[in-house]
């Protein structure tokens, strides 16, 4: 039998071993990492140059959504304020607050505030915030109450399966036009009118795809 086998083969059995037990591991990592709400980023909340209480702002004043991220009905991407746009209020309010700094370097300077995006879809998702919300998609939908948050975190998976849900049932998310920035607003089909709902689904055309080309381009 030695004849047959190198001594060398001895030690394959434990090499099986090392080697499943490595393979495992990469397994438990992977799945830990892209399956789990670390990856998914629930929860993520950065901390902001700027603490910008969107609680206090967008709930306790009113500011609509569209003040700030002015870009969201026309564009791919919902742009975030120039210091110039904070300043439209706080060259008279607090004008002398510590807090407020980096907002006044980012304006005497013409660098732009440094905003830790929250929101980060990869590199090869298609999102265009426009199509949505022009469609009676609500920003509550995908961001949560950000009326009602001191600081911003990441309230929704925004996963491949979470989108798909919605694609496949865009009536049981829709909203009145008049209400896509109101995040106090219900859904159509909350308020008992998914009819109505099916029916601006029918007019308004949404076809959300739920192919893969749809959405990775």
């Amino acid at each position: 039998m030695s004849k047959i086998f190198p001594k060398s083969a001895n030690a394959l059995p434990q090499q099986i071993v090392i080697f499943l037990g490595f393979l495992g591991a990469v397994a438990a990592a992977g799945i830990t990492y892209y399956a789990t709400p670390a990856y998914l980023r629930v929860g993520y909340q950065p901390v902001q140059p700027v603490p910008f209480e969107h609680s206090l702002h967008a709930g306790q004043l009113g500011i609509d959504c569209r003040y700030c991220h002015s870009a969201v009905e026309r564009s791919a991407t919902s742009s975030v304020p120039a210091a110039q746009t904070c300043l439209n209020c706080h060259s008279i309010i607090k004008t002398a607050s510590p807090l407020l700094e980096v907002v006044r370097a980012s304006f005497a300077t013409g660098e732009p505030v440094p905003w830790v995006r929250i929101h980060q879809n990869p590199d090869y998702v298609y999102f265009n915030h426009s199509v949505h919300v022009n469609r009676g998609v609500s920003c509550v939908e995908c961001h949560g109450k950000v009326n009602e948050m001191t600081v911003v975190s990441q309230a929704k998976p925004h996963s491949m399966s979470w989108c798909l849900d919605c694609h496949r049932n865009p009536a049981a998310r829709l909203r009145e036009p008049g209400d896509v920035f109101n995040l106090d607003s219900l859904t159509l089909a909350d308020q008992g009118k998914l009819a109505k709902a099916e029916g601006y689904v029918h007019d308004w055309k949404v076809k959300p795809p739920q192919s893969c080309s749809g959405c990775h381009r």
